[in-house]
């Protein structure tokens, strides 16, 4: 039997997401215990095939922390995004189905904490070692950081290996990685060889970056806003912008890669100002999506002009 888990690729929710979940059915489903696990990370890159294409026919299928399909071949669903249903119909079919395994909370702040949740009231499922992993997973994704301090460190192990995930994750990392998180201390895997190689250059190109966003921001009244497109950008800062300016409400980071025209945007959790945008809407306008405090929009690598015009409605927008 094949089981395929197809998650957020690149995330470290999804790959707690699916750590948390495969162990989850191997240990409540006995004729998946020695069942065939496949991970497959789901990309929001610009013309990004419908998910349904993603999923393995003849397998068990599970979507985690992701966009919602309505893909006869889905049999598990959970995700936490507030723009899951983007496929015309999709929540429609969501909210008719009858098989009690498809789950959507969108004011949930990691969808690992999700499923730890549901599991253990539909299921009466736990695993208390890997609280830990539960308890990181819902930091990282919702930015419950102390301070951009906090949210920029590579001390802790979860965010050692959340560097490393957000960059470097691809499915052949994920497909040894996924499975040590289910069972693996945070600090044990963090100390991985294959973690602690991948893990130095990353600290380096993050330098690099936060020097490029220094000189390159700006604020505009409540909004920094960081145009970083002269040149590919070749790793992630989520939160060095709310260092730079921490009097922002608001930040936008618009950057491209070989793939992709990206922009950024966020709300600065350490404000002391109350959110006045759901940044999640104003990014399904652009068909991109995410939570109301962060989201993102994808173009094709040819529209960097339309991400520099988005960038700029953004700012308007952010500063009403």
């Amino acid at each position: 039997m094949d089981v395929l888990v197809a998650h957020h690729g690149y995330c470290f929710d999804g790959a707690a997401s699916a750590a948390i979940f495969s162990r989850f059915l191997r240990e409540t489903q006995p004729a998946l215990a020695e069942a065939r696990f496949h991970f497959r990370g789901l990309l929001y890159e610009p013309n990004a095939p419908p998910p349904g294409d993603k999923l393995m026919v003849g397998a068990i299928n599970a979507i985690l922390d992701y966009r919602y399909t309505q893909s006869p071949y889905l049999d598990w669903y959970f995700d936490h995004h507030v723009s899951a249903f983007q496929e015309p119909g999709s929540e429609l079919h969501f909210q008719s189905d009858r098989t009690g395994r498809k789950f959507h909370d969108g004011t949930y702040g990691s969808c690992t904490r999700f499923i730890i949740d549901v599991v253990r009231e539909r299921w009466g499922w736990t695993a208390p070692d890997l609280e830990d992993l539960v308890s990181w997973s819902d930091v990282i994704d919702a930015a419950r950081f102390r301070d951009a301090d906090e949210a920029s460190s590579f001390d802790p192990p979860a965010m050692k290996l959340a560097a490393v995930v957000q960059e470097q994750g691809d499915d052949s990392m994920l497909a040894w990685m996924i499975p040590k998180l289910s069972t693996t201390s945070l600090a044990e895997l963090a100390a991985h060889p294959d973690v602690v190689r991948r893990l130095e250059p990353i600290k380096a190109r993050h330098e690099a970056l936060s020097l490029r966003m220094e000189q390159a921001g700006e604020q505009r009244g409540s909004v920094a806003w960081f145009d970083l497109s002269e040149a590919p950008l070749d790793t992630v800062a989520k939160f060095v912008g709310y260092k730079l300016f921490p009097t922002a409400m608001y930040s936008i980071v618009l950057s491209r890669t070989p793939k992709r025209v990206k922009v950024s945007v966020g709300f600065n959790p350490w404000s002391r100002h109350p959110r006045r945008h759901d940044i999640a809407k104003l990014c399904e306008r652009y068909g991109g999506g995410g939570h109301p405090v962060v989201g993102a929009i994808s173009l094709p690598p040819g529209e960097l002009a339309k991400g520099k015009a988005i960038m700029e409605e953004f700012l308007q927008a952010l500063n009403t």
